[in-house]
């Protein structure tokens, strides 16, 4: 999928989503993330992407699982059994899967993977995505 923001409303700085890759609207979604030294987040000091980016990233990846061809807004509502044993850094390519494990009322429930070259960096156990309904005009 090339157009990312006709998805889902993030802008620079804060798409955190370079490319979807596959999709299985209300099942799961493949995309990823190209780490830059130009991101806003790299500096002298911080030498690689935050966690919590990486995480956001997931999150703006499991709104295209969940929505459906009717449309939507998806927002971060919820973690539980993050679990973070590596970094991102710049010149890396980040992997993303989001998958769809409960779908109910527009509450979103799924697990997320972030990925580098096969190797697990980032795993959340429950990752919960509101869904506000809109309309395409």
């Amino acid at each position: 999928m090339n157009n990312i923001t006709s998805v889902i409303p993030h802008r620079y700085p804060f798409l955190m989503v370079d490319r979807v890759l596959e999709t299985e609207p209300g099942r799961w979604a493949r995309g990823y993330k190209n780490v830059s030294w130009n991101e806003w987040y790299i500096t002298e000091q911080n030498s690689s992407m935050p966690s919590t980016m990486i995480i956001e990233a997931l999150a703006q990846l499991g709104a295209f699982a969940a929505i459906s061809e009717g449309g939507g807004l998806g927002f971060l509502s919820s973690l539980n059994g993050v679990e973070v044993s590596g970094v991102a850094r710049p010149g890396d390519r980040v992997d993303l899967y989001y998958e769809v494990k409960k779908n109910k009322r527009g509450f979103v429930v799924g697990i997320g993977e972030a990925s580098i070259e096969g190797q697990v960096i980032i795993r959340v156990q429950e990752l919960m995505i509101y869904l506000q309904n809109q309309e395409r005009t």
